[in-house]
């Protein structure tokens, strides 16, 4: 519950349609898209002007108030889930596309502004935002910049770190910050790059400069089947190594085509093993070029079979298989879990085979999807909630496919962020002295850790009560940084 004199102050900022404190009002904001974890917050505030966000966030932070900001709701690690004594704070008014410019190929978008409409309005003028998530019709560009998110293009075209010119935000004592600019570098750190990933701990972000992209004279997708898994894992590798930069590289197991081909009917092969999707884009010539050696890596890797589109219509329709994969699987499973880790490509192989044990191990089904070429793990963990324990064992899976993660040197995330679901494997993958520094950066942006607490940064005295303590990281020579 809220100081009813704070309550009231932070009532009068807004219309009253726009402060809800009522409990079937704040239901609706107790989860993002991990819906393991539910808490109702005090208040949810629903801003549709910068001063509006500035004046909210003064005052909570006069009154010591926790503010969780939040976007679409549609991240998968819990990084939206409310604080209980807190402001949930809503970007979800923020939805005008401000300026698009194609001479400089940007565009100028407020946070709540859905991904595919990015793209969608920049298509008149020959430009798209290349980063797509699998829920870009969906995710807002506020929550892609908090996460870091990627997409099946991301291989060649970049994250969200890499497709965003300029942030503009709020921190949490009301002060507005840019970082970034119009320029493709700017004087001073690098904190551009810091807040992308971020997780809402460092500011509230009120509007974003992206860069559009060129759209391709021709695209193309090969689709490879395998008899086995592990085949797939080194085709990837062997796909990489012979210089080729695909648009797009996802693998899908038998377990996850199967259930998109009965949602999306793609034409997928319902006998093989595993799947690769590889896109190649460019003239059609470079596009002629750079198939046939996809072609020729991909039988020598042991493809049993390999399909090419021959028309656009075909290529969507490919790749609409793997962007339905997660409400594909949420058709046969009561519940599931999406996870989210990176490893070095070459260990694919042998973390699917480990994958596939950790399956039986727990008694629950799962299906890979994965982002293949930069080594973007999501298996997907299909369990009932209202069965006694298996929640329990779904969880446990999953950070067992986290802790197998760190163990071959790759990291306990890609794009879904930490949030509350992977606090615990920070104090595995990051030794005492890396989380300190992290939360020395927090504490520069945010001094009495009021934005997002709790979240993708434990403290050590957290870590302690985890029982958890660093391991040595495998391959990785250095630590990586986290996303917060």
């Amino acid at each position: 519950m809220l100081d009813s004199a704070v309550s009231s102050r932070l009532a009068a900022l807004l219309p009253p349609e726009a402060w809800l404190t009522a409990d079937e009002d704040t239901r609706a904001y107790e989860c993002d898209g991990l819906t393991l974890y539910r808490t109702r917050p005090a208040a949810v505030a629903l801003p549709e002007t910068e001063a509006q966000v500035v004046a909210i966030l003064r005052q909570c932070h006069q009154a010591r108030i926790p503010v969780v900001a939040r976007g679409a709701g549609t991240g998968l690690s819990g990084g939206a889930t409310p604080d209980a004594g807190g402001v949930l704070l809503s970007l979800a008014k923020f939805r005008r596309i401000l300026a698009i410019d194609p001479e400089s190929q940007t565009a100028v978008v407020q946070p709540g502004v859905r991904n595919l409409a990015i793209s969608e309005a920049a298509a008149a003028h020959g430009l798209y935002y290349a980063p797509d998530p699998s829920s870009q019709i969906a995710c807002t560009i506020g929550g892609n910049v908090a996460e870091n998110a990627g997409g099946v293009h991301c291989l060649k075209y970049g994250l969200t770190v890499h497709n965003v010119r300029r942030v503009r935000g709020v921190l949490i004592d009301g002060s507005t910050v840019e970082f970034g600019g119009d320029a493709l570098d700017a004087p001073g750190y690098d904190l551009l790059a810091l807040i992308n990933g971020s997780e809402g701990l460092l500011a509230v972000i009120t509007e974003v400069t992206v860069k559009l992209t060129p759209k391709p004279l021709l695209a193309q997708v090969a689709l490879a089947s395998f008899d086995d898994v592990g085949r797939a894992g080194l085709a990837v590798s062997a796909v990489i190594g012979a210089g080729i930069v695909p648009a797009g590289l996802e693998m899908m197991d038998r377990a996850a085509t199967r259930a998109v081909e009965a949602f999306v009917h793609a034409n997928y092969p319902l006998d093989a093993q595993a799947i690769l999707l590889v896109e190649s884009d460019g003239t059609p010539e470079e596009v002629a070029a750079e198939m046939a050696e996809i072609k020729r890596v991909l039988a020598a890797s042991g493809a049993t079979a390999i399909r090419v589109s021959t028309d656009e219509k075909e290529r969507l329709l490919l790749w609409s298989g793997r962007k339905a994969a997660f409400p594909a699987v949420g058709r046969i499973a009561a519940d599931y879990i999406c996870m989210d880790g990176t490893i070095p490509r070459r260990t694919l192989p042998q973390v699917l085979a480990r994958i596939d044990e950790f399956s039986h191990r727990f008694g629950l089904a799962c299906a890979n999807v994965f982002h293949a070429g930069d080594g973007n793990l999501h298996p997907l963990i299909m369990f009932d909630a209202n069965v006694a324990e298996e929640a329990e064992r779904a969880e446990a899976f999953g950070a067992a496919i986290l802790e197998l993660c760190i163990e071959v040197g790759g990291t306990i995330t890609g794009e879904h962020g930490v949030g509350i679901e992977k606090i615990r494997q920070m104090c595995t993958q990051f030794r005492p002295d890396e989380l300190t520094s992290f939360l020395g950066v927090k504490a520069a942006f945010d001094e009495h850790g009021l934005l997002n607490p709790g979240k993708a940064v434990p403290t050590l005295h957290r870590c302690a009560e985890f029982g958890k303590m660093h391991v040595h990281r495998g391959a990785l020579p250095h630590p990586e940084l986290p996303r917060f």
